[in-house]
């Protein structure tokens, strides 16, 4: 028997968080969120097709900033999601698993990420 005081696997005490983690992380939570983007485009359809007061009520929900910042957190998470799945197939060719290049791809991926989202929503806003 081992009488170490040691932890036999990296607990939460000493396990030091890698970028590559978080990302990995993320990006499962980003699908979840995903989903429920999925879901909330179809509870719109829906609300579309049962009249004009029901749309109505749905567009004032929307446009509220309680609304606006959930519309805007489903475009993070879509791009996001995007972006690191296509890391992860840059990695499933065989590319860009040593650590530098790992770290950079996913530093990439969260500046890109944030960058694309505000692109999208300067020209949904007609700014651009």
């Amino acid at each position: 028997m081992n009488d170490s005081k040691n932890p036999l696997s990296p607990h939460i005490q000493i396990y030091r968080w890698h970028i590559s983690s978080l990302l990995s992380i993320t990006h499962r939570i980003s699908g979840v969120i995903n989903l429920i983007a999925l879901i909330s485009i179809f509870f719109w359809l829906t609300v579309l097709s049962l009249g004009e007061n029901n749309y109505e009520t749905f567009l004032f929900i929307v446009n509220s900033f309680f609304g606006k910042f959930i519309l805007i957190g489903f475009t993070w998470s879509m791009s996001f999601h995007v972006l690191s799945g296509i890391r992860h197939l840059v990695w499933d060719m065989g590319y860009g698993f040593e650590i530098k290049t790992a770290n950079f791809s996913g530093i990439v991926v969260i500046i890109s990420s944030l960058l694309l989202t505000i692109i999208f929503w300067l020209f949904a806003r007609g700014f651009i």
